[in-house]
């Protein structure tokens, strides 16, 4: 098994990617507001984004924690203290044969992208999976997401469509998955 440390750090010790507490979701809910106004204005209905709640979002994710299986891994900024983006995680919201993961939500505040945040999350998740006894990891995105190719990027392959109602509209979605995390975790070795 792949040993999980609990710290990680990136950008020469000015992040640290740790396991979210139950003190983090207010944080996580701004976060999360911010990127989809960031990301999605004009491709998403904006009365939609402009009714997105910080504190709805935190509610949301502090009960996902109580779900079996789910977690948070988060992106600090070790200068300030301030949470910059995170990375939701747990058993695929689907039935599969064998135990398969899913990314539920990776945000990075926009002033922070670029900068390999968001690969630090995504293989924090990847080594608790394997840690987990689970080789395979998903991810929905949607369609229009102009950083798609991030997870094409990291090794992601796209293997599914669908679509997802946000504020009385449907939109596409495209599947993304790592069929071998231990794939994706050894183009991480030494930077753990």
């Amino acid at each position: 098994m792949c040993g999980l440390a609990p710290y990680i750090f990136i950008m020469d010790d000015a992040i640290e990617i740790r396991p979210g507490r139950t003190a983090d979701v207010f944080a996580i809910g701004r976060v999360l507001v911010e990127t989809w106004r960031a990301t999605f204005r004009g491709l998403l209905d904006d009365a939609y984004l402009d009714r997105m709640s910080p504190a709805e979002q935190a509610v949301r994710h502090m009960s996902r924690r109580s779900a079996i299986g789910v977690g948070h891994f988060v992106a600090i900024n070790r200068r300030s203290g301030a949470l910059v983006g995170f990375a939701n995680y747990g058993p695929a919201r689907y039935s599969a044969p064998t135990p398969v993961g899913e990314i539920y939500a990776l945000y990075v505040l926009p002033a922070y992208q670029g900068r390999g945040i968001g690969d630090a999350l995504v293989r924090a998740v990847a080594r608790r999976m394997v840690e987990r006894g689970t080789m395979t990891l998903y991810v929905w995105v949607l369609s229009t997401n102009p950083n798609r190719a991030f997870y094409e990027r990291l090794g992601a392959t796209p293997v599914e469509t669908g679509t997802i109602g946000l504020g009385g509209h449907r939109y596409e979605q495209v599947a993304y998955a790592w069929r071998d995390l231990h794939v994706l975790i050894s183009r991480d070795a030494g930077a753990a």
